[in-house]
């Protein structure tokens, strides 16, 4: 199929659906979406994961249409795509849902994937914009380095749930590129590192050092890091991924896949004495522990930083909060909450 000009798709006066709309991104994006000017937001959620209290504040709002959904139901999708211009398609099962329910996450991750892509092309949707994952590289040992858009996967080492979640990924975005091969969709990647950031939830293997250490510290205990607190992690802020899916959507960029990773890497120990230190708490040392057999948790191997070079070139967007000043949110968020 011949290529267009350009895949850019304007938010401003654009009609949107972010599928999963509901979530810690999806929030954010939906947010981001109408500052930038977008006629309308369709929030496209079944809800399951208790996501109500973070669009509660969006009630009322005219610009925003609210759909209770399913993706593996393609009527529904059919239905509530008509019209729509672009999608940023963010509904998944992560590590630990997956851990506990693996056709559950087999048949969100990708049949899911297969339905939307599906809808795009029924109902002439301009561009989709798919949320994909750092665990297309795997986990484990092998893992290590430079994380560029060409790193292999590595699965030896890891737990079976994490490289389910992250073949699972893989596999969404080989759907999006044969969508364009075969339809001409429009459509870009975005490889997310971990998200932290206002909204925090309990689902994501990785941030669950910092909800758990800040829970900890707010109960005057010592928090535990595991191992020598030697382990790589790469986090992003939530508010840079909600601008990079706004800034895909209205690039001229498609058929690319590119990692969305924060300024720079931090090991669990770094995190969780941050995470002390911004809660007023810094003579809380942290107490090491070796890893609960029974919990999922995600080793790096050797450290490793998620290069975001390509997301420059392709979009033009690089991270803009550091570690210290997005924890220094999360953690005012959290507080706030519970007082």
């Amino acid at each position: 199929m011949a290529h267009k000009d350009s895949a850019a798709v304007p938010v401003k006066d654009a009609r949107i659906m972010v599928i999963g709309g509901a979530s810690l991104v999806g929030s954010a994006t939906v947010d981001e979406l109408l500052a930038r000017g977008a006629r309308e937001v369709v929030i496209f959620d079944n809800l399951s994961f208790g996501g109500q209290p973070n669009i509660a504040h969006l009630d009322g709002n005219p610009k925003v249409k609210v759909v209770q959904g399913d993706i593996l139901k393609l009527h529904q999708l059919l239905a509530a795509t008509e019209g729509v211009d672009g999608i940023v398609h963010l509904a998944a099962y992560m590590t630990l849902n997956f851990d506990r329910d693996p056709w559950g996450g087999i048949d969100v991750n990708v049949r899911g994937v297969q339905n939307v892509l599906e809808a795009c092309r029924a109902n002439k949707v301009r561009k989709l914009i798919f949320s994909s994952s750092n665990a297309v590289y795997g986990y484990g040992p092998g893992v290590k380095g430079d994380l560029v858009e060409d790193t292999p996967f590595h699965a030896a080492g890891a737990p079976p749930a994490a490289i389910l979640y992250g073949a699972s990924k893989i596999m969404g975005e080989q759907l999006c590129r044969d969508s364009f091969r075969k339809h001409g969709q429009d459509y870009v990647v975005l490889r997310y590192s971990t998200v932290y950031g206002e909204r925090q939830h309990y689902r994501a293997a990785n941030a669950l050092y910092i909800v758990e250490t800040h829970d900890a510290i707010k109960r005057g205990e010592r928090p535990k890091v595991i191992g020598d607190g030697s382990e790589t992690k790469h986090f992003v802020y939530v508010g840079d991924l909600a601008r990079a899916n706004i800034m895909a959507l209205e690039a001229p960029a498609t058929d690319v896949a590119v990692n969305t990773s924060g300024p720079e890497p931090v090991t669990t120990l770094e995190l969780v004495k941050l995470v002390a230190e911004l809660s007023g708490r810094p003579d809380l040392q942290p107490e090491h522990v070796q890893p609960d057999p029974t919990k999922v948790r995600l080793t790096s191997g050797g450290a490793f930083e998620i290069v975001h070079k390509a997301a420059k070139d392709a979009i033009g967007w690089e991270p803009q909060v550091t570690m210290r000043e997005g924890l220094r949110r999360l953690l005012a968020w959290r507080d706030a909450a519970t007082n």
